[in-house]
């Protein structure tokens, strides 16, 4: 074991030492509060100029109620959001309207213009026409203006104050609270819930990923400059397997702590939700046993690979079964009961990501929690059994990549 620890030791200060760690410390995270915030930030951003939006309608009685829905749509100066022109034009060709309106579009007059077609209170189609596909703010203050004029006339028409139109377009979220067993209620905001999740499924995923690359990375450079057999000559190839797996286990725990102190600091300032540290002691349970679990597999892969390009093919496989998670986040936080998320929960692979998306979803029975913890430990020990086969004799193994066949014999051998 002391063997084991110098090798350890060793791996780690020189994975710590390289600028790839040292960059992903930092670029790591920024990249993921990048990819998590920026697409809501720029979304919430509000408008700084006016745009002007064309009208054509074919009724003629939606413009000026539109027209007054929009006005009360302001941007951050006191100017209206909004200007809306009519450029339906009695006595003249419909067609000709239409082709005007889309030349005033596309030489920029026009940010664009609504075109309705009116075929009868309840038969309306209405369309937006613009150079782009449109904006999705703009297209959702317009649909509402266009549906609080509609639900106005109709209002109007049937005899019925409209002033009850503020009354029935107000409407009111709903909160959801989250209730807790002794009598305890939290908050639930579900981009915080959603946040939180994704933030540590990307990191394990991230950090399995550059980690497990590197160490087949190395492991491919030992055995093409002979290292490898000076190191099995001072010691045995399972204490060099052991010694990598923790080296490189402690440098993901150097990597979780640092990001840890950040998130932190970033949580004081409110960049992220403080709801993402919640049960961050079965979380950073998983996240670890999840690392050592696959670095255990990258090592097995690692030594019976003979060049770099061979490497990236097998580190790119891997990846795939870490991407699985994060196409089912959605559907696992609108159904956590549901069959296919506790299957997941009890697959080797998935349990790591899958258990920190429930446990941030909401609570998780404890025998659940013992049972996966105890199959991902399991497991771990498996899968360094299984490697330590396959490396104490992929190690020394050069020339071509060893077939099925011969790695299930390596596997046989005790």
């Amino acid at each position: 074991m002391k063997k084991a620890l110098v090798i350890a030791r060793w791996e780690y200060i020189e994975k710590v030492k390289t600028k790839t760690f040292l960059i992903s410390l930092i670029v790591t995270p920024a990249i993921i509060i990048a990819f998590g915030l920026g697409p809501t930030l720029l979304t919430n951003q509000p408008d700084t100029t006016t745009r002007a939006i064309g009208f054509v309608d074919t009724s003629g009685i939606y413009f000026n109620s539109i027209r007054e829905n929009l006005e009360q749509i302001k941007l951050p100066n006191g100017q209206p959001n909004y200007i809306l022109i009519n450029l339906t034009e009695k006595g003249t060709n419909f067609k000709a309207i239409k082709q005007n309106a889309d030349q005033y579009t596309l030489n920029g007059k026009l940010t664009g213009y609504l075109l309705i077609l009116y075929g009868g209170t309840d038969s309306v189609k209405i369309y937006f026409r613009s150079e782009n596909s449109g904006n999705f703010k703009d297209l959702s203050n317009l649909e509402k203006a266009f549906n609080n004029a509609r639900v106005k006339l109709k209002l109007a028409g049937e005899g019925i104050d409209t002033s009850l139109m503020s009354f029935i377009s107000k409407n009111i979220d709903i909160q959801p609270v989250k209730i807790q067993k002794g009598g305890g209620e939290s908050g639930s905001d579900f981009l915080a819930v959603f946040f939180s999740s994704f933030v540590f499924i990307i990191l394990l995923m991230m950090m399995i990923i550059s980690s497990g690359g590197m160490l087949i990375r190395s492991l491919v450079e030992e055995k093409s400059n002979r290292l490898i057999e000076i190191l099995v000559s001072s010691c045995t190839p399972e204490q060099l397997l052991t010694g990598k797996v923790l080296g490189l286990s402690s440098l993901g725990i150097t990597q979780v702590f640092i990001w840890t102190l950040i998130g932190i600091g970033l949580v004081g300032s409110s960049v992220i939700p403080a709801d993402t540290f919640n049960n961050i002691i079965p979380v950073f349970l998983y996240f670890m046993l999840g690392f050592i679990f696959y670095t255990s597999i990258f090592v097995g892969v690692g030594s019976i690979v003979t060049t770099e390009q061979e490497a990236q093919q097998i580190t790119s496989y891997l990846s795939l079964t870490l991407i699985l998670p994060i196409v089912i986040a959605i559907p696992a936080m609108e159904n956590p009961d549901s069959l296919l998320v506790h299957i997941f929960s009890f697959i080797p692979f998935t349990i790591p990501a899958v258990m920190i998306l429930r446990l941030n979803i909401g609570p998780v029975p404890l025998i659940e929690i013992i049972l996966t913890s105890l199959l991902m430990l399991l497991s771990t020990y498996v899968s360094i059994n299984l490697a330590s086969r396959v490396f104490r004799v992929g190690i020394l193994s050069y020339g071509k990549r060893p077939s099925l066949k011969e790695l299930i014999s390596w596997l046989k051998n005790e």
